[in-house]
């Protein structure tokens, strides 16, 4: 998928053809202006090898996530880039399980989005807590 492009599968959800979304597993479910929600699997693509979730899956959900909910806020001749993720991880989830990212634009500025994306497991418990950053910048072609 080209990013710079505002793609989108037959549901009108973003295609991650060709991504690092797809090789992860990641689908998303729901999105609208400022609020996207997603899924992993956690499974041998996102685990460690101890058998549990991998923090550096859920950051690459994270970003992917808020890079794709900052997309529909940008006008044709931008896109977006993130440029700074925080995020603490305070619960383990198992290989073979699955977990949700959910992106809540926290601020809409003209060259900044910030998004805050929690992810927890199907239980509902927070596993991780991201703050991404992205700029938004003219395409590049």
């Amino acid at each position: 998928m080209n990013m710079q492009t505002n793609d989108t599968d037959h549901t009108g959800l973003p295609d991650l053809s060709h991504s690092m979304g797809e090789h992860l597993g990641i689908r998303f479910t729901e999105m609208k202006e400022g609020y996207v929600k997603a899924v992993m699997p956690v499974d041998e693509r996102t685990c460690q090898p101890f058998g549990i979730l991998n923090g550096g899956a859920s950051l690459a959900l994270a970003e992917i996530v808020a890079g794709h909910g900052s997309i529909p806020l940008c006008a044709e001749s931008q896109m977006s880039c993130g440029i700074q993720v925080s995020a603490n991880h305070v619960s383990m989830v198992p290989c073979g399980s699955w977990v949700e990212a959910t992106g809540t634009l926290i601020h809409r500025g003209r060259t900044t989005h910030i998004w805050n994306i929690d992810i927890t497991s199907p239980e509902g418990k927070l596993v991780s807590t991201a703050r991404i950053t992205n700029q938004i910048v003219k395409k590049h072609l």
